[in-house]
């Protein structure tokens, strides 16, 4: 698939200039900074220096007063506390911080994942049924709730308190709990809006922390595990979020939970972790015990205090990852053959595919692997309990739980966000929903959201990447949603020696400007211009500039992300 090259628009030069004097360094990287709203030293000095001291005041948060009275008043008289939450990593690192902080603290106290295949996202009926049948006074839910207005109304009835803790959009009616925790709420003035359900939580153990006068220490274990929930839930990796990603971060690398610490061991990596190790590494495997069999496997690791109990919880996930894969691959490939085998699916705007048989737990991955290869909005349909579930992805740019709305009547219920979501419906209306998803996508996408993009920050010329210039890109770490790491555009390069091929279809080559050093380069899934690259002829390469540790040797490598040839 073709992609198209975008150069973003330059930082004012003469602003780039005086902020780059300022701080003594390249004006490419003062036109990076500028870029993410950085103008002046203090706030360069803030971005560089995250710190548990930039972290907002819990209290700022809508009900968090309330919240925190309302526990206070159940450890007081011995109620039974639920800790709630959903079965993906940020609903299982949001349990297991809660639930892991609390019960220092207090013994009545027990937690609850719904099953994905039984109860299906967010608060269900059988669990509140479960608390109320056994004597559950007080309800603690995590990473969702915040549509759940019937059943909290529900849970009223049967006597039972809810503290919602959730980051997902509010709809018109916030439910009827004690607290709803939630920086999107229209009246919340909480100063930062993209935290995670993982984050959310932890403001909620930093609130009773400081009102208990629990020393800050005592909540800083807790940081791997909402960087975990930061990287997979692909959440803004921008403020209040960067702070707590770069601090979870050094503690993966440095003093990990024993749980996180097996995790890694089995995944095959034990440090130098990043984001992206983080979201391709730990949590497929996190995940994995939900989509396959029960994501409380996944709390019991992650709350673990015995070494040999969380190897063995470790290993029996990643039996579960590998079953997943196997999941993953017989119906991706069966959905190729759906679409490919059909002019009609092959022509639209959007994909809509279906099968009854298939694994409900890996539909999602599905979805994300048929955006990749035909990049448009899709959703990826199996039958489970007599209804028809659906996993939803879409293209950069383009909202897809908007394009949702346009098909509400067809569905149950549906939700989630801009670029991923999931969906019930009845099985008469699964030809109706893609007719209409097709006309609703079909009206509303822009031509060029169906061409994949490649965002290039800035034009660098291969000498400017000295030591002084990779040590401070390095600091724009960790890398996520809305703080990318960046790309580069050089034109005119030139293959030093010969390009060769890595596995089926990836190139290791290095490359040259004049008057410039050699970079070690690697294109992945780039194997088709190996014919192309030859000694005399220039080319253009965008890419990313990163670390690459070979046998404790780290050297700088350009990951080229696109290959143009201009004569």
């Amino acid at each position: 698939m073709n992609k198209r090259w975008a150069v973003r628009d330059n930082a004012d030069a003469e602003e780039a200039e005086k902020l780059a004097a300022g701080l003594n360094i390249d004006t490419v990287l003062s036109t990076l900074l500028i870029d993410r709203g950085i103008k002046n030293y203090n706030e360069a000095r803030l971005f560089f220096r995250p710190d548990p001291r930039h972290l907002h005041d819990p209290f700022l948060m809508a009900d968090m007063e309330k919240a925190i009275l309302r526990i206070e008043g159940a450890m007081a008289a011995g109620e039974k506390i639920m800790i709630y939450g959903d079965y993906d990593v940020d609903g299982t690192t949001a349990v297991s911080l809660v639930y892991g902080f609390f019960k220092n603290y207090y013994n009545q106290l027990e937690y609850y994942i719904p099953d994905r295949y039984n109860e299906g996202y967010g608060i269900s009926t059988i669990g509140i049924d479960y608390a109320a049948q056994n004597d559950f006074k007080l309800i603690i839910a995590l990473d969702c709730g915040i549509k759940s207005v019937d059943k909290i109304a529900y849970a009223n009835t049967k006597d039972i308190d809810f503290i919602i803790c959730d980051h997902h959009l509010p709809g018109a009616e916030l439910p009827a709990a004690v607290a709803v925790l939630d920086p999107k709420r229209e009246d919340c003035d909480y100063p930062f809006k993209e935290l995670s359900g993982c984050g959310i939580g932890f403001k909620l153990i930093q609130a009773y922390a400081e009102k208990n006068d629990i020393p800050f220490e005592e909540i800083t274990r807790y940081f791997d595990l909402v960087a975990i929930s930061i990287a997979c839930d692909i959440v803004h990796i921008t403020g209040e979020n960067r702070v707590l990603a770069h601090l979870g971060l050094s503690k993966i690398n440095t003093n990990p939970c024993i749980g996180v610490k097996t995790l890694m061991e089995v995944a095959g990596k034990t440090s130098n972790y990043t984001i992206s190790d983080v979201v391709f590494l730990l949590g497929p495997r996190i995940n994995a015990a939900g989509r396959i069999d029960d994501a409380k496997h996944a709390v019991e690791l992650l709350i673990a205090c015995d070494e040999n109990a969380a190897k063995e919880k470790s290993l029996l996930i990643n039996v579960k990852n590998t079953e997943r894969k196997g999941h993953d691959l017989h119906i991706t490939d069966e959905a190729l053959g759906i679409i490919d085998n059909n002019e009609v699916l092959i022509s639209r705007k959007s994909t809509v595919v279906f099968n009854e048989n298939w694994h409900k737990g890996v539909i999602g991955i599905v979805a994300s692997r048929l955006t990749e290869k035909y990049y448009r909005p899709t959703i990826v349909l199996t039958r489970s309990n007599g209804y028809i579930a659906g996993s939803a992805r879409s293209v950069v740019g383009y909202d897809l739980y908007e394009a949702l709305c346009g098909c509400s009547d067809l569905l149950i219920q549906f939700g989630g966000h801009k670029y991923a979501a999931g969906l019930t419906m009845h099985p008469e209306n699964i030809e109706a929903f893609s007719n209409r998803f097709e006309e609703v996508v079909s009206a509303t996408i822009k031509p060029e959201q169906l061409i994949q993009k490649i965002q290039i920050d800035a034009e660098l010329r291969l000498s400017q990447i000295e030591p002084k210039f990779f040590r401070i890109l390095n600091q724009f770490a960790p890398f996520g949603p809305e703080n990318m790491s960046p790309v580069f555009l050089s034109k005119n390069v030139y293959v030093s020696g010969n390009a060769g091929l890595i596995g089926e279809n990836h190139l290791r080559m290095t490359v040259i400007q004049p008057g410039s050093p050699g970079f070690s380069c690697i294109a992945f899934n780039l194997g088709k211009y190996i014919h192309q690259i030859k000694k005399d002829i220039p080319f253009d390469i965008c890419y990313s500039i990163e670390e690459n540790i070979w046998q404790k040797r780290r050297s700088i490598q350009l990951n080229i992300k696109g290959i143009r040839f201009t004569n």
